[in-house]
């Protein structure tokens, strides 16, 4: 497998990596890493002690040659406001996550004071922000939805299990494509146990979505990996397009098109990755 520098698009990305904003000397290490988006957390990755100077820390990078998204506090908290006025026109700021989201509105609140050049990911934690999660998809300035599912489970007292959050999950990948937005990005998983992250990523990729937080860089890796089309299935799609057309000139039958249509995703994601096999 071939794959080419960094960055992606995000709208693409599969490793989300997120590094306390108090952890400064991490900041480098992160941006090295094999993630596709490196994200400054200045909500739950910092004490609340710590924020003003894990703010001034984080616009001083992105002010100089660092480049990152920045996880921001709620849109209904003091720090939120706070928050959007330190990253206000730092060039390095390459998008903001926008913690505990639970309306559009938020999301056009947020997108206001830092500009609408700034994409947003709206990171949705609670019941409340999954029954509004297609409020939240359709905002213009939302690039992505997010799975909090830590605070979900708190919020709902769900279980870990997969069937247990199916439904959250479903309802942030229906809203994504009803929105007409890129698929959103799973919740981490904590386990430092390998086969049980590749297990998780199963079912993050059976779900339909396509990225996934991480809480450490080792672990992005097998993110990209799990999260990427295989060589299996870049010869399959291949195979069928070269069959069918890629204009659909080849199809003779209903069943045909439901392939082409999964061919057609597979060689956009390929090229989106910009992954050779």
């Amino acid at each position: 497998m071939i794959l080419t520098a960094n960055p992606l698009d995000a709208r693409h990305a599969r490793s989300w990596l997120l590094v306390s904003a108090s952890r400064t000397e991490d900041f480098d290490l992160a941006d090295r890493s094999d993630a596709d988006a490196v994200i400054l957390d200045l909500e739950d990755g910092v004490v609340t002690a710590e924020r003003s100077g894990a703010r001034r820390s984080v616009a001083e990078w992105l002010s100089g040659d660092g480049a990152a998204w920045v996880r921001i506090n709620a849109a209904t908290t003091d720090d939120w406001s706070a928050d959007v006025d330190a990253l206000r026109g730092l060039a390095g700021l390459q998008g903001v996550m926008l913690a505990k989201s639970e309306s559009g509105q938020q999301v056009r609140d947020t997108s206001v004071r830092l500009g609408a050049a700034v994409p947003v990911l709206a990171l949705v934690e609670s019941a409340r922000g999954i029954e509004f999660a297609y409020d939240i998809a359709s905002e213009p300035a939302t690039l992505r939805l997010a799975f909090g599912s830590g605070d979900f489970r708190r919020d709902t007292g769900a279980g870990a299990e997969p069937d247990a959050l199916a439904y959250a999950r479903g309802r942030l990948v229906v809203a994504s494509a009803a929105a007409g937005i890129a698929a959103p990005i799973d919740g981490p998983t904590l386990a430092d146990d390998r086969d049980t992250r590749v297990e998780a990523l199963a079912v993050t990729r059976s779900m339909g979505m396509s990225g996934k937080l991480c809480m450490h860089a080792a672990h992005t890796g097998d993110v990209n990996r799990e999260l990427s089309p295989s060589a299996e299935d870049a010869a399959w799609a291949d195979e069928v397009i070269d069959r069918l057309g890629a204009d659909g000139s080849g199809v003779r039958s209903g069943s045909d098109r439901p392939q082409l249509a999964r061919a057609l995703t597979i060689r956009t994601r390929l090229d989106a990755l910009r992954l050779s096999y």
